[in-house]
């Protein structure tokens, strides 16, 4: 059953333009980047951004910067909203029911393909950013050393494996939004309906952590931690900010997946 939900996933033409649509943002900036050579002050802007037009290397972190506060999160409701909503909308679900697959069997299929689509969208543009950045951006420093947020001189091994960790967040930070929206997925028979209302969970989420009102929610909301990648890039590393986002995000993924797995296996299908 993965297997069947992980060939499905990618031979949709709609996995791809959106893994697309993804990189859109980021090479416009690159572009714009090479050809003006003008980039934010430091401190403004989306993580990295400023640094990039020294050494092209960091675009990729720079490209994750862009696309975290909204796109990525936005594609990740998409395709896992429409994970059980979907069927149900196209009048399949019932189907795949009367065979002899469980329910639990079939959200575990469903969740899988939906972390591997995270990967590979995460995957994607930091492969495509650190192409760019290379091409129109430069290759940094000579020595091979990069400036770290501190100020402090990183090895290039050091930022390769700095950089991995950072891929790896940025996907855990995003299977919390995944969580969220499977569990709306099975809640409803639109995918529409599941991905607006994951968009408008974590719109709420940025919203609240703008208002010193909602100073006492802030550590528990989903959007918090999610640019603690940064911190992978201090020198020495400031690990408070990752442990918070990685126990806030499976918190997320432990009560969601939880209520969608006791909603599903519950629900009466009739679509």
């Amino acid at each position: 059953m993965i297997r069947v939900e992980l060939v499905s996933m990618l031979r949709r033409r709609r996995t791809w333009v959106t893994i697309l649509m993804l990189n859109a943002l980021p090479t416009i900036v690159a572009v714009l980047l090479a050809m003006t050579d003008l980039g934010p002050r430091p401190g403004t802007g989306p993580p990295f951004l400023s640094s990039v037009l020294t050494d092209g290397t960091l675009f990729p972190l720079a490209a994750l910067g862009i696309v975290l506060p909204l796109f990525l999160p936005v594609a990740v409701a998409v395709i896992a909203g429409d994970a059980i909503a979907g069927e149900a909308q196209g009048g399949t679900l019932r189907y795949l029911l009367i065979r002899p697959v469980g329910r639990t069997r079939l959200l575990v299929a469903k969740l899988v393909s939906v972390i591997v689509f995270v990967l590979i969208a995460v995957l994607v543009v930091a492969a495509v950013a650190y192409v760019e950045g290379r091409l129109l951006l430069g290759d940094g420093d000579p020595s091979g050393t990069v400036t770290s947020v501190s100020g402090t001189a990183l090895s290039q091994g050091e930022l390769v494996a700095r950089t991995a960790m950072a891929l790896g967040y940025v996907t855990v930070m995003m299977l919390g939004v995944a969580a969220i929206a499977l569990l709306l997925s099975t809640l409803t028979d639109s995918g529409v309906a599941a991905a607006l209302g994951t968009v408008s969970i974590l719109i709420a989420s940025t919203v609240l952590l703008g208002l010193d009102a909602a100073d006492v929610l802030q550590p528990y909301l989903p959007t918090r931690y999610w640019l603690a990648f940064v911190d992978l890039f201090r020198d020495p590393i400031r690990w408070s900010g990752v442990v918070r986002g990685l126990a806030a995000q499976s918190a997320y993924l432990v009560v969601f997946l939880g209520a969608a797995w006791a909603n599903f296996s519950t629900k009466d299908i009739n679509s």
